[in-house]
């Protein structure tokens, strides 16, 4: 019977989840904190945690980041609201198999631990180097050859650059695609028969980064019971990756221009050299030339590794895409859920173009894959989705109800522009703006932070 362990302060929630995961056939636990969540999973093994990502002692990350650092094979799946969703993506790139946003739907968290638990033991990252020849389960970006100009310029580049040995650097928001960008390279090239190495700088402490680079021999320092083969070397002939590169110390950056420089590495504990081969491709979301004045990455490796650079936009910023995504996920979601929906009513299309995706494609796909596992029938539902993206078209009709204003005279205009508009009918009386567009004050805060809206006191 696999064990799951429930980390959330609402006591309700985790008993109602736990009732529900218990007549499934599950062990489940509860914790109601981050330190007691914590003592459980060392005094115990789970094969499942679920967590909250706001603890009241800490928060998921946290949490997550403990768990991948016990070598425990836990799988673990982040609980979200809207807010959080950036930081619920940086979770997926932590190690997180996937996040559920609020309110949690309990066939949705199964659907999901019943995936998580057919994953295979030998996808774990002390094993990445096995990754080159098999698909993430978790975090790997689904793309499709979208039509826009901007998607046509990225697959040029790709085609370009493939064949040559030049170092890249790939530069866009999270979940926009940047590791499919990189194997796109990387399948196209000389290398293609050789290693694909991914690694997660972001998740990578000072103190690990060395070991997870280089490698090390048993006994070379507290904790290294066997030898362990580096991504240098396990990539060797290959391409490896670098996902956010402008998280590592200066240090660690240090080290690795050496080892790019001299095409040589030593593992930690070792006084001999080993010669490597590889390609390096990386990617980040903030502009290292901005952290190259700023003193926090170094100009000489930033260099080194910018033989060639490729800037992904956000979805935000090309919405002619948007609706190709939207099919295409559809279709993965059918056959991934044995449904057949056919149909994407007008009003729900519109609120997937207006609403801006700031998880972008990673976004677009959990949304897709969740509306069609709630929705009935051959058509989306729009109850299905969240109620951020939902938002426009609710707003609208509200806004149309309460104020007499024709729906039609709001076709065609952004999110932010009705949010304005609501606000200064209401004389920027912020509680009613928030009863008009049909949303809490919270979820307004939020929308005017990301639009960059200003506003006059109450």
């Amino acid at each position: 019977m696999p064990k799951v362990l429930i980390v959330d302060d609402d006591i309700n929630f985790c008993q109602i989840l736990k009732s529900y995961l218990t007549r499934k056939g599950y062990e489940a636990f509860d914790a109601y904190s981050y330190s007691d969540a914590f003592k459980q999973f060392q005094a115990d093994s789970f094969e499942i945690v679920l967590t909250d990502f706001r603890l009241p002692d800490s928060n998921g990350l946290e949490l997550l980041k403990e768990i991948k650092n016990s070598g425990k094979k836990s799988a673990v799946i982040i609980m979200t609201a809207y807010a959080d969703i950036r930081m619920a993506v940086k979770a997926i790139k932590m190690g997180a198999y996937e996040y559920v946003t609020k309110p949690v739907n309990p066939e949705e968290i199964l659907m999901y631990m019943k995936k998580a638990l057919d994953v295979p033991d030998g996808i774990q990252p002390e094993d990445i180097h096995s990754r080159s020849h098999t698909a993430h389960y978790h975090e790997k970006i689904e793309y499709v050859y979208a039509s826009s100009r901007e998607a046509k310029s990225i697959h040029e580049y790709i085609d370009v650059v493939a064949p040559t040995d030049m170092s890249v650097i790939i530069q866009g928001e999270s979940g926009t695609g940047k590791e499919y960008i990189a194997r796109k390279i990387h399948e196209k090239s000389k290398r293609s028969t050789f290693p694909f190495v991914a690694i997660d700088c972001g998740s990578l402490s000072k103190e690990l980064a060395g070991s997870e680079f280089f490698g090390h021999i048993k006994g070379s320092f507290t904790g290294a019971l066997n030898d362990k083969i580096g991504q240098f070397e396990a990539a060797n002939k290959g391409t490896l990756f670098l996902d956010e590169i402008g998280n590592l110390s200066y240090d660690v950056q240090v080290k690795l221009l050496r080892a790019i420089q001299e095409r040589k590495i030593r593992k930690i504990g070792s006084n001999k050299d080993i010669s490597v081969d590889v390609r390096l491709i990386t990617a980040t979301n903030e502009d290292l030339r901005d952290a190259v004045r700023r003193g926090a990455f170094r100009e000489d490796l930033y260099h080194r590794l910018n033989e060639f650079s490729v800037y992904v936009p956000p979805m935000r910023d090309r919405k002619t895409d948007i609706e190709e995504f939207v099919w295409f996920f559809l279709g993965k979601a059918n056959k991934e859920l044995e449904k057949n929906i056919v149909d994407v009513p007008s009003e729900m299309m519109e609120s997937f173009l207006s609403y801006p995706w700031p998880g972008n494609i990673r976004e677009i796909r959990n949304v897709i894959r969740r509306a069609v596992l709630l929705s009935k029938g051959r058509s989306l539902q729009i109850e299905s989705l969240p109620r951020e993206v939902i938002g426009s078209t609710v707003w609208k009709t509200e806004i149309e109800l309460q104020n007499g204003t024709d729906l039609k005279s709001y076709t065609g205009k952004t999110e932010k522009e009705v949010i304005l508009t609501t606000l200064q009918k209401v004389n920027f009386n912020k509680s009613k703006a928030a009863k008009v567009l049909n949303i809490d004050r919270k979820t307004l805060y939020n929308k005017l932070r990301l639009y960059g809206i200003e506003f006059n006191p109450e």
